[in-house]
């Protein structure tokens, strides 16, 4: 049977793995400055990015994107307020959202497996996926973490590397014990099938 995954061995992952600090393909830094976006394509087609790239219709314009996933959808601190009404006026964008606070007693787990489904849908179709949260750093992070393991049968600890390559991340711990939880049962199937 392969180890148990935890949380503390995810934090010395995140801790001990290093972002490289590079601007965005095709985006000079001056450009993203002129946006007042943080956003990183952290995957092929696959974008994470704070509460200001998600509002910026011209600048989800500009790189293309297709499908939002709002992982801190609502009208209280730390979330960010939009939702289908707000992308009406952008023919072809697809929303999705859930209403998370940033907290590790938060079940991020029960979105799992959609938002890995809405994230594939966007990526298979040809699209960009743009998932946010308030700074782009926990909740979304969480999600797109989940989806490469899930869709792309990473690791956890493979996946926080993939994604720390393009981008620092902050998932809170009880979000990374969810994913060490989310690690453990994918290897159990794995070994099953």
């Amino acid at each position: 049977m392969a180890e148990q995954t935890t949380g503390r061995q995810l934090q010395r992952i995140l801790h001990y793995s290093v972002t490289p600090c590079r601007p965005m393909l095709g985006l000079r830094r001056s450009e993203c400055a002129l946006y007042d976006v943080d956003c990183d394509e952290v995957y092929p087609r696959l974008y994470i990015g704070d509460a200001n790239s998600a509002k910026n219709k011209q600048y989800l314009r500009l790189i293309g994107v297709t499908h939002v996933l709002n992982t801190a959808e609502g009208t209280r601190f730390g979330q960010v307020d939009t939702g289908h009404s707000y992308y009406r006026d952008m023919s072809g964008i697809r929303y999705m959202g859930f209403p998370m606070i940033d907290q590790p007693t938060t079940d991020i787990s029960r979105y799992f497996y959609i938002a890995s489904k809405f994230i594939e849908n966007g990526i298979n179709s040809g699209g960009k996926v743009l998932v946010h949260c308030m700074m782009g750093m926990s909740r979304s992070a969480t999600c797109v973490l989940a989806y490469l393991m899930i869709a792309r049968k990473m690791t956890a600890a493979e996946a926080i590397r993939t994604v720390r390559m393009h981008r620092d991340i902050r998932p809170n711990e009880g979000f990374l014990q969810q994913l060490a939880d989310l690690d453990n049962e994918l290897k159990r199937d794995r070994l099953y099938y």
